[in-house]
């Protein structure tokens, strides 16, 4: 059970970290710093892209195990 826990929350972290910084490469790609002093317009778009990678990563993880539980029903 304790093994089984481990593992969803290592994937859950994993998923969101990996969309975390997809969202700020993209956010780069974009021009927009997360980083830049102030909260300018530029700041909060890249903290937006930053919460929706890593939200998606989160549930493309969560999907992911999902999908390996009902493949070893089978």
């Amino acid at each position: 059970m304790n093994n089984k826990l481990f593992l969803e929350g290592l994937s859950d972290a994993m998923g969101f970290v990996g969309g975390a910084l997809l969202g700020y490469w993209v956010g780069l790609l974009l021009g927009l710093d997360i980083f830049a002093p102030g909260y300018g317009n530029a700041s909060i778009g890249a903290i937006a892209l930053v919460g929706l990678g890593g939200g998606l990563g989160l549930q493309v993880a969560r999907r992911w195990r999902a999908a390996q539980a009902t493949k070893g029903k089978d």
